[in-house]
């Protein structure tokens, strides 16, 4: 499965390591050491998904971070980070990266990551519906889309994947660890804080939407979360 990176980290050796490591696992690898190239590099030609460390000269990771996320919702950004306290890290997701790693990493974690995140944006349409279709709400898992009443939703990969997840059965209430399990496949590693700063994310963007009007993605205390029936249309 190779997949053109962008490595966006301003410590030559590191960025080297990541390169060499990536590049093992058939990947074209591309490396920049600041936060402004890492923008340039992005926008000449969308890569499969960046490594993004958090700390760079230019222009910070979160910030770069924020602004790929505003221009493109579907290429995976994994972010580096020496700021390990949950502030940092919900900030980090909350502005749109799918997932994140503190230093120091092991790098065949960071491979693991990689394919995780490659893996999950890339499965194939005939592994599941193509539209999933819950009232008004419409979810094209070929195309990547998301439409209520026909308006966009813009939504990062891993929002997408826990739509996807709830949509397909809609009234059933998830647990933490299932939907880790469907979308992040690195149960072991994701807490169950991380599940609730995208599905608070995924609410407030589908609650923004045009005609969204019993758009609701519960919370069910003690149990997990669930997509309310109908979505977009009038109760």
């Amino acid at each position: 499965m190779s997949a053109r990176i962008l490595v966006a980290e301003d410590d030559g050796m590191q960025a080297r390591l990541i390169s060499v490591y990536l590049e093992r696992e058939g990947h074209t690898v591309q490396t920049v050491h600041d936060g402004r190239t890492a923008l340039e590099r992005a926008r000449t030609g969308w890569p499969d998904l960046v490594v993004l460390d958090v700390m760079m000269p230019e222009v910070s990771g979160l910030d770069v971070c924020r602004i790929l996320r505003a221009e493109s919702s579907r290429v995976p950004v994994l972010i580096l980070t020496a700021q390990s306290t949950e502030t940092d890290l919900l900030l980090g997701l909350d502005l749109g990266a799918d997932d994140y790693l503190t230093k120091p990493y092991s790098p065949r974690e960071l491979t693991a990551r990689v394919r995780a995140l490659l893996r999950r944006t890339r499965e194939p349409a005939a592994a599941r519906p193509t539209v999933l279709a819950v009232g008004d709400l419409h979810i094209d898992t070929a195309r990547f889309q998301v439409r209520i009443a026909g308006s966009p939703v813009a939504l990062t990969a891993k929002e997408f994947g826990i739509l996807a997840v709830l949509a397909a059965e809609p009234g059933r209430v998830f647990t933490r660890p299932e939907i880790i399990d469907k979308v992040f496949d690195l149960g072991r590693d994701i807490a169950f804080r991380t599940v609730d700063v995208h599905v608070m994310n995924l609410r407030r963007k589908l609650q923004q939407a045009p005609a969204a009007q019993g758009c609701v993605v519960e919370t069910v205390y003690g149990r997990g979360y669930r997509l309310i029936e109908p979505c977009g249309s009038e109760r």
